[in-house]
């Protein structure tokens, strides 16, 4: 079945989530970081019909905990750092860790661009890096290591970030560097989020939902950034916020409105 970008969906009539799949930066949450009440309320619909809530973030479980908490969700699985990290919670519980050597690709971007600020992520805790970034890019603990340090041991994701670039240079960037071997996911700056091969949001989810006993065709997903594409092409209802990306928004089944314009709670409305 093919989906299509705007109105229609490869949803059969009749159609209902058994799993909603929700992004969080741009789909529960703005950019400040705060969650609008309704958006609070529709996911709790969703809860109080029985419907898994699994949140499947670019984020570290760091920085996701708190909007689980902050949506009163129930026990059950989370999806972070892209896919390479999938836990239960609470009590939290490793489910499924994925890592990559970082050294190569540390390498091959400071060859390329030799002021990138270079992040790694320390799984629950927060960030290694080799400089300052941006005022409000990472959370968590941050801890400043040289770049041998940094390629030293086997990591979940590696974040690029040059503040004095454009998105095109990024993109350009990207395809410099050819990535064999890994992941990469451009976020809507300068900005490479570096996973291992083969590690997503889909494939990530798709575990979930083979121990939950759901399809793929039966679940609905949500999210608004470029790590959200693999997750909307996969999902039986894939949703793009209506400021996605074209590229997000051409592998939807559907674009809802911009976030700010309530367009989560649209849709999470069309079916709780």
């Amino acid at each position: 079945m093919t989906p299509t970008p705007s109105g229609g969906s490869r949803a059969p009539g009749g159609w209902r989530p058994r799993l909603v799949a929700l992004d969080i930066d741009g789909t529960l949450l703005h950019r400040d970081g705060s969650m609008p009440e309704e958006v609070r309320a529709c996911v709790r619909r969703v809860v109080d019909a029985g419907v898994p809530v699994v949140l499947a973030t670019g984020r570290g479980w760091h920085a996701t905990e708190s909007v689980f908490e902050a949506l009163g969700l129930p026990p059950g699985h989370v999806v972070c750092s892209n896919g390479a990290m999938t836990l239960r919670h609470p009590p939290t519980e490793v489910v499924r860790q994925v890592t990559f050597d970082p050294g190569p690709v540390i390498e091959s971007a400071l060859a390329h661009r030799p002021d990138v600020r270079i992040a790694v992520e320390e799984v629950g805790r927060g960030y290694r890096l080799n400089r300052a970034f941006p005022e409000g890019d990472l959370t968590g603990q941050l801890v400043y290591e040289s770049v041998e340090d940094l390629s030293a041991r086997p990591v979940t994701r590696v974040v690029v970030r040059d503040p004095d670039a454009t998105e095109e240079e990024f993109l350009a960037l990207a395809e410099r560097l050819g990535l064999h071997g890994v992941a990469y996911f451009i976020g809507y700056t300068a900005w490479l989020d570096i996973s291992p091969e083969g590690v997503d949001k889909a494939s990530a989810l798709a575990l979930v939902c083979e121990e939950l006993g759901v399809a793929a065709e039966d679940v609905l997903a949500l999210g608004d950034g470029r790590n959200d594409i693999e997750m909307l092409a996969w999902a039986g209802r894939g949703v793009a916020l209506g400021e996605a990306p074209d590229e997000v928004k051409a592998v939807a089944d559907h674009v809802t409105g911009p976030f700010a314009e309530g367009g989560t709670v649209v849709e999470l409305g069309r079916w709780f």
